[in-house]
């Protein structure tokens, strides 16, 4: 498992019930290596511009996901979970995709200034 890979993890959902989910494995986070994962949805109205990320049919590395419908990885839908609750790999997305989740995840986080 690395990280850019798309795994299936049970998620808690907004109605306090649990569903196997698609996730893009993010970061591995101290100290005892759990996964920092988020959820991917099919939903496109959820999508936030310029913060989400869009995984279209026509993208390069859409066959290599494993996913099977345009979706969107949510920045906004994050958890940590260990990998005994991880209950499979379906495919990953290509390094820059990654990439450019992890800069928009942080340039997300750092303080505001003025």
């Amino acid at each position: 498992m690395k990280e850019g890979d798309v795994l299936l993890v049970d998620l808690p959902q907004a109605d306090g019930k649990w569903k196997t989910r698609p996730t893009v494995y993010l970061r591995s986070m101290p100290p005892f290596d759990d996964l920092l994962v988020c959820g991917v949805s099919t939903q496109l109205r959820h999508k936030v511009d310029d913060f989400d990320e869009t995984v279209a049919s026509t993208d390069t590395d859409f066959g290599e996901s494993g996913l099977t419908h345009t979706s969107i990885i949510r920045l906004g839908f994050l958890a940590i979970v260990s990998i005994r609750d991880v209950r499979g790999t379906i495919g990953s997305i290509s390094a820059e995709r990654h990439t450019l989740l992890l800069s928009r995840l942080s340039k997300h986080l750092k303080p505001k200034i003025g």
